[in-house]
């Protein structure tokens, strides 16, 4: 057996409603990196999910029917997305990153760049859950998170909003209960690379949420390790 038998070839979903666009990208980046697969939208999307979950979905933004921020919205934690969009203003780019996104790309887009930042989500260090339910339900003091319906009840059974980043930010903790998690981790984890620069931003999302897991009587849920990062204090099991 060669050296090159035992490289990994990353697979890779497209899905965009211009089947031009679909054909471009699957000319440009299959080859001997990437294993590639294009759908025209949602529907055909889930179709293709249940038969392989790809390292990576690049989605397009402007569809028909379910748009691309409703399918990022769902997918999100099921594999890393890279939004394309012409729309390419800062808010719109932050929309997709708080949806779960990995990255955000804006149309016209140079096809290298494409492929940098394609490489840069792949490169992402993977950080290894310490607890997952096979049924994706956790309990944590008394708390009861559903990752498959996206709930989360407090300890007297009422239903609490979280935004997608929100979710995305507490699963980060819930999977990993007692480690220590820098910035940059949980960047890794709930917005990716793109989101470099944005220290202050993961500070003022861990303090929403911890404030919103605040109970009466109760020692604080995510702890501040001073120059490390924060960890989940509580332990996490089965609800």
């Amino acid at each position: 057996m060669d050296a090159h038998s035992t490289v990994r070839i990353a697979d890779i979903l497209i899905v965009d409603d211009d089947p031009g666009v679909r054909r471009a990208l699957l000319d440009y980046l299959t080859g001997p990196e990437f294993s590639v697969r294009g759908v025209e939208g949602g529907v055909a999307m889930d179709a293709a999910l249940a038969v392989r979950v790809p390292d990576l979905i690049i989605l397009d933004v402007m569809m028909p029917g379910e748009s691309g921020l409703s399918i990022c919205r769902r997918v999100s934690g099921r594999a890393p997305v890279l939004m394309l969009s012409a729309a390419g203003e800062t808010t719109d780019r932050i929309v997709g990153l708080e949806l779960g996104a990995a990255d955000y790309l804006a149309k016209p887009f140079e096809p290298r760049e494409l492929l940098a930042r394609i490489r840069a989500i792949l490169r992402r260090p993977a950080i290894a859950r310490e607890t997952t339910p096979q049924d994706g339900r956790y309990g944590f003091s008394g708390w009861r998170l559903d990752w498959a319906a996206r709930t989360l009840h407090d300890p007297e059974g009422q239903p609490l909003s979280l935004t997608s980043g929100e979710f995305s930010l507490l699963l980060a903790f819930v999977e990993r209960p007692g480690r220590i998690l820098s910035r940059d981790q949980l960047l890794a984890l709930t917005h990716g690379p793109l989101a470099e620069n944005f220290d202050r931003a993961v500070d003022l999302a861990v303090s929403r949420l911890r404030r919103k897991l605040e109970w009466e009587g109760r020692p604080p849920l995510i702890e501040t390790v001073r120059g490390l990062g924060y960890r989940f204090s509580s332990e996490v099991g089965r609800p």
